[in-house]
């Protein structure tokens, strides 16, 4: 009690610090569904016009549950590549001695060091060259290349955790290398598992530059270039539009967020037990 009275002034000035950003996000979803008169930004009348993008695709425009879904295989996609190859490589290089350990892990943090802009021609040529520009495959395989260094970084350290007994009692049970990583170290990893897999997706999801340069296509396009795209023409710019959309846009963040919030808060708690 006497601990929950003393944080009182530390939760007061966080939710001051707090209170403008939730006022703004409140304004923009009371903005996205009224009208207000020219001139004027208190509201007037309540409207679904603002939202009509979800049942009307726009004259030019790729239809919207599309594009989400074109979103959701580019996210979750690249997500699955960055954890399967980082699981394995991460435990292949945390307990196995293998040949240029050294040298790979610095290679592996050397590639993590470049920023993708400045690798973009040569994945544009590279990509033309396979057949694989402009098309989902190819920038699901780019951004699950370029994520995977911090990835293998990542599991690395939680495996480094792991006791060594765990995998010994395994081994001396007579479990197969596999059996030992799938059934005993894996589970003692799941909470980096977790937080790697979150990571990547929204990684993926919020991602703008890779989609815009080698997936320009309507076809191909995903959430990010979309929203784009909307204030591209200064002409035609419909800022109700371009506010609704980015709502729909950042609600699976926020959903996830909410959902899954105790279990980045406990990342570093257990896993290791037993």
């Amino acid at each position: 009690m006497t601990g929950n009275f003393r944080s009182w002034p530390v939760v007061l000035a966080l939710s001051l610090l707090s209170a403008p950003l939730l006022l703004m996000y409140a304004y923009l979803i009371v903005d996205t569904i009224t009208n207000s008169p020219v001139g004027s930004f208190v509201p007037n009348e309540f409207t679904l016009e603002h939202w009509s993008f979800l049942w009307e695709t726009p004259r030019g425009r790729p239809n919207i549950w599309r594009v989400t879904l074109n979103s959701l295989v580019f996210a979750t996609s690249s997500c699955l590549i960055v954890l399967a190859v980082s699981s394995t490589a991460g435990y292949v290089l945390s307990r196995l001695n293998v040949p240029g350990r050294s040298f790979f892990l610095a290679g592996v943090m050397v590639l993590h060091a470049f920023p993708a802009i400045t690798l973009i021609v040569a994945i544009f040529l590279v990509l033309q060259m396979v057949g694989l520009y402009n098309s989902l495959v190819g920038v699901i395989l780019v951004k699950a290349a370029i994520d995977m260094p911090l990835g293998i970084w990542i599991m690395k350290g939680f495996y480094d955790t792991v006791p060594w007994e765990i995998e010994m009692a395994g081994i001396q049970d007579g479990a197969s290398r596999f059996r030992v990583w799938h059934s005993l170290v894996l589970p003692q990893v799941r909470p980096g598992l977790f937080a790697l897999g979150l990571f990547s997706f929204l990684l993926g999801w919020s991602e703008f530059i890779l989609p815009q340069v080698l997936a320009p296509g309507n076809q191909v396009q995903v959430l990010s270039v979309y929203l784009a795209s909307l204030i591209a023409d200064d002409n035609n710019f419909d800022m109700a539009l371009f506010k609704s959309v980015g709502l729909f846009y950042i609600a699976p963040v926020l959903i996830l967020f909410f959902a899954f919030q105790n279990y980045l808060m406990n990342i570093y708690g257990g896993g290791t037990k037993g």
